[in-house]
Parts: C-alpha cells; sequence; structure tokens
C-alpha cells in the first residue's frame, strides 16, 4: 500500500449503521432515509461513494498572503461584531490576524453566530476572499474556535441532497468506508498492474494528504483514480460479456431462409414492388439480420444508421423473413407520429401481399377507441395480424400475441427498460423473440465497447442514391426578415418548409419564442396565398394525423412545429428546416431535425436561428454544438462530438433508465483502461467465475440486471 494511503485511517463511529432494514422504510430515521435516496444501502455503497472535490483545512495563512478569489483559512481575535440594516438584517464581524483585517459577512445568521463572534472571541474562519469598499471581505465563511487541531488529510466534500448536511455525510461514508470488506476481487495473475489496490485507492480519494497536487485529483489522472475508474469498466465489461453468455442459453425461434427465396416468399415479393433499390450497406445488414434469424439464440442486435439511410426498409425485409416462417413481428415507436410513419410506409408495401395470404398490418396505439383497439388485440391474438405496429400500447397486459418471434423496436434509446423487457416478454412459450433494436442517433466507438458490449451492431454507412447533400447556415435572431424572404423563395419553387420551435406557448419561466405566436406571426408575414399550420404534442391525435396528411399532400406549405416532428417524419418536397433557438437544442436533437429534409432531389438547407444573450454570445456548451453542426452533416461525427460535449450519461438518454452510468470513468479519455477491461471479463468469467460475479454485485448489485436488458 502506497504510504500517503495510510495516513488517515477511517474512524470507527457510534451512529447506527445504514443498513437495511427488515422491511423496506420501516423504522428508517430521517437520515437514513436521505441516505437511501442517494443509494447509500450497503457498506460498500458508502465506500464507493467518493467526494465531488476537496476544501484544505489542514494549514492556515496569513490575511497579508491571501489574493481575491483564493479559498483561504485564517485565524485571528475578533474585533468588533454588531447586527446592521444596510440594506438589509445581516450581521457583520472584523478579524485581526495581526497582519491584516478581515470582514466577515452573514446574511442568514443565528444567535449562536452573534456569540461565537463576540468582540474579544479568537476564531479560525474560512472562505473566499474578496476585495470591496471597506476592504478584504468573507461571505458566509465557516467559523470555528481557534486552537482545534488542523486535520492531517483534505476535508471531502460530497454531493448531498436537502436534511443531510455534509457532517453527516461524512460520518456515515467513513462509518461505511471502515466496516466495508474491500478484499480484491481482480486475480493477480492476470489483473491489474498498479501499486494501488483497491483498499489504499478508497481510502486515499476519500481522505487525500494535502501534499498531493489537487489538479490530479480533480482531473481524476491520480493513480487511486485510475485504479477506481479501471474497476468500474471492468464491473460493466463482466455484467455486460455475462448478459452474452445468458442469452446465448436462451432458445429463440429458428426462422431459415434459403439462399436464393422463392419468388412466392413474401419478402421477394416485397423486393419487387420497392419502388427503388437496395445500396449496398442495406443488402449487407440485411444478410447479417437473415443469419441471426436463422439461429436458436434470440438475436439481440442494434440497427444503427443516419438520418434517411434506409433502416425501415431493412426493418420491413426482417419482418418479411418472419412472416415467410410463419411468425408475428411487432414494431414499436416512441410516439404516434412515428409509429404512424412506419405503419403508412408499411401498409403500402405490405398489406397487399398479405392479403393474398389471409393476413394484415395491425395498428395499436392508445389514442384508439376502445372498439377499435379490441378488434385489433383480436386480430393479433389469432394470428390474424402478422405485423404489428404501434406505440407502448404494443406492450399492454391485454395484447396477446399467437407466435411473436421478432420485436423490433425504433428509436430504442428512448425506451426505458421495463418497457423493452416487456416487449420481449410476449412471447408465447418458452421462447424468447429476436430483438433489432434501431436507432438514427449513431453510437461512438467507445459506447458501442462499453454501454452497447452486450449486441451485436449493423450500421447503415451509405445514403440512398437521390439524396442531397444538406447545407447548414448559423443565423441570429436580428436577420429573420432574411429567414422569411427565403421561405418565400422555396414556395415559390412549389417546396415546403419546416419551423420549429422550442415550446408550444409562451411560457413565464423562460423568454423564449413559442410555435403558437411564431405560427400566427408566420401567416402574417407571407399572406393568405400561404397556408402555414401547427403541429405539437398537446393536440388531439386526430387533428395531428389531420395536419401531417395535409403536409404531405402540400395543402399546408409551411409547418411550424416543436420536436414532436424530430424523427420519422418524412416528406419529400420539404426543402427547408428552420429551427428556432437552436442554442437551446441538443446536438443529436439539432441533427434529427436537420434530417426532415433533404429527402428528395431539390436543394435542402437547415437554418440554425441563434439568440445571443445578454453579453451579444452564447454559452460554450451552445456554441459548439452550433459550430459542430455548421461544419459537418455526418451522422458519426455529430455523435462523437455530442459525447465530449454532453458525457455518457445524457447522450445514452432512457436506455439506460434505472441503471448506473459510469461514476468515475470518461469513455472520451480512459479509452486505454476500457481496453484493458475488455480484455480482462471473458478471462475473469472463464477462470475465475465466482470473482467475477463478487466485482459485479460489489459495484452494481442487485442494478447489473438492467445493464442487460
Amino acid at each position: 500500500m502506497p504510504a500517503s494511503a495510510k495516513s488517515v485511517p477511517p474512524e470507527k463511529t457510534t451512529s447506527p449503521p445504514a443498513a437495511a432494514p427488515a422491511a423496506p422504510g420501516a423504522g428508517l430515521s430521517a437520515v437514513q432515509r436521505a441516505l437511501r435516496k442517494l443509494g447509500l444501502v450497503r457498506d460498500i455503497d458508502f465506500a464507493l461513494y467518493l467526494p465531488m472535490r476537496y476544501e484544505d483545512e489542514t494549514r492556515i495563512v496569513r490575511l497579508a498572503d491571501t489574493r481575491d478569489g483564493d479559498m483561504a483559512q485564517v485565524e485571528g481575535v475578533v474585533t468588533e461584531c454588531e447586527v446592521v440594516f444596510r440594506p438589509r438584517r445581516q450581521l457583520i464581524a472584523t478579524i485581526d490576524d495581526g497582519s491584516d483585517t478581515c470582514q466577515l459577512r452573514f446574511f442568514n445568521f443565528y444567535p449562536s453566530q452573534q456569540k461565537q463572534l463576540a468582540a474579544g472571541a479568537r476564531v479560525r474562519v474560512r472562505g473566499e476572499m474578496r476585495g470591496g469598499f471597506v476592504g478584504r471581505q468573507m461571505m458566509h465563511p465557516a467559523v470555528k474556535a481557534a486552537g482545534t487541531a488542523l486535520p492531517q488529510a483534505l476535508t471531502p466534500v460530497y454531493s448531498t441532497i436537502a436534511g443531510l448536511p455534509q457532517p453527516v455525510l461524512r460520518r456515515e461514508v467513513r462509518s461505511g468506508l471502515a466496516r466495508a470488506v474491500l478484499d480484491e476481487t481482480i486475480p493477480v495473475q492476470i489483473g491489474w498492474r498498479g501499486a494501488w489496490d483497491l483498499r489504499s485507492s478508497l481510502t486515499f480519494l476519500h481522505y487525500p494528504t494535502p501534499d498531493v497536487a489537487m489538479a490530479t485529483l480533480e482531473d481524476h489522472s491520480h493513480p487511486a483514480w485510475q485504479r477506481i475508474k479501471a474497476e468500474e469498466l471492468l464491473a460493466q465489461q463482466l455484467s455486460q460479456l455475462q448478459a452474452r453468455l445468458e442469452r446465448a442459453a436462451q432458445r429463440a425461434p429458428m426462422l431459415p431462409s434459403s439462399a436464393e427465396p422463392q419468388a412466392s416468399s413474401l419478402h421477394a415479393q416485397l423486393l419487387a414492388v420497392l419502388p427503388f433499390g437496395l445500396t449496398g450497406a442495406q443488402q449487407r445488414v440485411g444478410e447479417e439480420i437473415t443469419r441471426d434469424l436463422g439461429r436458436e439464440i434470440p438475436m439481440h442486435r442494434l440497427l444503427q444508421g443516419d438520418v434517411g439511410s434506409g433502416k425501415t426498409v431493412v426493418a420491413a425485409l426482417a419482418a418479411a423473413r418472419c412472416i415467410d416462417a410463419g411468425f408475428q413481428c411487432a414494431l414499436m415507436a416512441p410516439t404516434e407520429i412515428l409509429a404512424a410513419q412506419h405503419f403508412g410506409k408499411l401498409v403500402g408495401w405490405l398489406d397487399p401481399l398479405l392479403a393474398e395470404r389471409g393476413l394484415r398490418v395491425a395498428w395499436l396505439t392508445g389514442s384508439q377507441k376502445k372498439k377499435e383497439r379490441d378488434a385489433m388485440s383480436a386480430a393479433v391474438e389469432s394470428g390474424e395480424a402478422a405485423l404489428v405496429i404501434g406505440t407502448h400500447a404494443v406492450i399492454s397486459e391485454k395484447v396477446r400475441f399467437k407466435n411473436l418471434a421478432l420485436a423490433i423496436i425504433d428509436e430504442q434509446h428512448r425506451f426505458g427498460v421495463a418497457q423493452r423487457l416487456a416487449l420481449r416478454g410476449k412471447a408465447v412459450g418458452h421462447l424468447e423473440p429476436h430483438l433489432l433494436m434501431m436507432s438514427a442517433t449513431p453510437i461512438p466507438r467507445t459506447l458501442a465497447m462499453s454501454y452497447y458490449a452486450d449486441l451485436d451492431v449493423s450500421t447503415l454507412d451509405e445514403l440512398p442514391p437521390g439524396r442531397t447533400p444538406i447545407v447548414t447556415k448559423l443565423v441570429a435572431d436580428h436577420r429573420r426578415d432574411e429567414v422569411i424572404d427565403r421561405i418565400q423563395a422555396q414556395i415559390a419553387q412549389g417546396r415546403q418548409v419546416y419551423w420549429v420551435c422550442p415550446l408550444i406557448e409562451e411560457s413565464e419561466a423562460v423568454d423564449l419564442r413559442n410555435a403558437t405566436e411564431t405560427r400566427d406571426e408566420l401567416a402574417d408575414a407571407l399572406g393568405a396565398a400561404v397556408n402555414v399550420g401547427l403541429l405539437h404534442s398537446r393536440m388531439p391525435t386526430a387533428e395531428k394525423q389531420a395536419v401531417m396528411a395535409a403536409f404531405t399532400a402540400n395543402e399546408i406549405q409551411v409547418l411550424v412545429s416543436t420536436t414532436v416532428i424530430e424523427v420519422g417524419v418524412d416528406v419529400p418536397n420539404a426543402s427547408l428546416m428552420v429551427i428556432e433557438h437552436a442554442e437551446r437544442f441538443g446536438l443529436s436533437q439539432l441533427h434529427q431535425l436537420r434530417g426532415r429534409v433533404g429527402r428528395g432531389a431539390a436543394a435542402s438547407a437547415c437554418v440554425l436561428l441563434y439568440a445571443p444573450g445578454d453579453s451579444g454570445r452564447v454559452g460554450e456548451a451552445a456554441r459548439a454544438r452550433l459550430k459542430a453542426m455548421a461544419e459537418t452533416g455526418d451522422g458519426f461525427e455529430i455523435a462523437r462530438r455530442d459525447l465530449e460535449i454532453r458525457g455518457p450519461g445524457e447522450f445514452l438518454g432512457a436506455r439506460q433508465s434505472g441503471a448506473p452510468l459510469l461514476r468515475f470513468a470518461d469513455l472520451s479519455t480512459d479509452t486505454m483502461l476500457l481496453d484493458w477491461a475488455r480484455e480482462l471479463a471473458p478471462l475473469m468469467l472463464d477462470k475465475h467465475p465466482e470473482l467475477a460475479q463478487r466485482h459485479i454485485d460489489r459495484w452494481l448489485g442487485t442494478k447489473a440486471e438492467y445493464l442487460k436488458a
């Protein structure tokens, strides 16, 4: 163990352990309830709850040696203390340490603080030094009696919640760390080569010595941090690999297909009626899916491709393979608009072919009237509905499949773990359905290696012929008139326009342009000859469908919308996308919205309207997003930059709902540690399965199941 890790052993505490009681929630103190909200239940949970930053209370400095902005701890005598009312009630005290004086100001104070700062008292205070017209100042500093022993380690500051002050949380973490079993789970002969073991790393990171460079703690580059990040990544890789092995032991319906499909097969007939040929990427991915469907092991494949790359066609051909084998297929989308787009396409392609076989495509959504929904559910249960398309209604308890063999989930990152498990549970008997998940948000390599390590990944990296590049322009809000002129030019050529706003109506919370007002403003500016439509999530389903149908038929020339049109909407005649307050949208969302145009042969453009703040500039993160959008139209490059800007937690969205995201490792910088974990995980599961399971349990506990869904 490194010597520095021995300096501050965890102290014993007489406080009751925060262990789980006999019945969840029964007899818990307010502190224990707060700890549980932070996920602190097991001793190891406390040990792994590392500080977000540190305060240096190990030394006292002279006032004369401090500068404005320094966090300083000084000790001196209170020369005066009074309560004043300028402009509001506050406590002001002055201390003198012999080198200089400093004024202490408290706007919220207790009588005990006033007593503690009585004139003549010698105190130790810590806070940020500020300059002012009255001289040196500290606002609301921490105050202690002088003469107490200085700590030997930096003081940890933990992320906390209301009702759980730092001193109490520090006490509980120290106690949990002392009780935690921290024996090594990584075999020495195949594992970590560094000098820092788990116990020494955790002890040091909770109580680092003041001689360590603070920067190595803040940027997680210290060797102790490297060990912790390596352990975390290994737990994740073990869990994902374990999920793969467990899935390999399950059985799914085999959907064999001949190398040369018969002309009478649904798959061959669908290829014949498609109004276009398949790209090389679509053919390659189709073959990968066909191989999976022909095996007993359940397919667990992610189909990723940029907007407009033709994922729906690949899904339709996979569904045809499934129906040819005598089974049912379900396709679930997160929104009614996206589900309706899929339904419209697939009904047009497949319904005439299915009708010849006495089969049909069913539509299930929560907004359906009971009579229609019951009729559709009956068709699903009887097997008449060979393909079922819908929203969350597809996984309703009342929906029963006759022989579901393939489940397709579009925009899979928008669904939570429980929803994906519910769809998989719709299979009949002991067989698992094959699972194909689709995403128009390409997955960066590091995410594919970590959070998607249990998936087989197929990539559509080729756009269909005829797609035109989209020109992206950044335009400041004060140039709106130029944008309206551009809209008029597009309409004069017979083209259509999207205008996306972040809000539906005016909000008191934020001063942003909203869709309702924007529709009215554009209608006035463009004149009665131009039909300006409105689409948002609060509209009744029938009204939304009517608006989309009118836009598709070019009865509406300009569609003002919220992000409800982010995915799935396909109107080839639309050639201009205007995004209001583009600085407020995420990078992936901006790219998805931009992908609604450029779907036909006409030259297309995306205008990002941004509103500079009071400083005349947008924030740093927003500037990075807008810059990326202007520089590239490549969805994979967009995804890489999005990961850098937002981190994996937000990037993944709901896919990991309920699952522990990486708390310490950074996928953009810790690729060497990730490579190490990927190499070690199969060795551990093969040679040391018990240690591997203990390692997973230590880091993930019961939440490991979420990473397997």
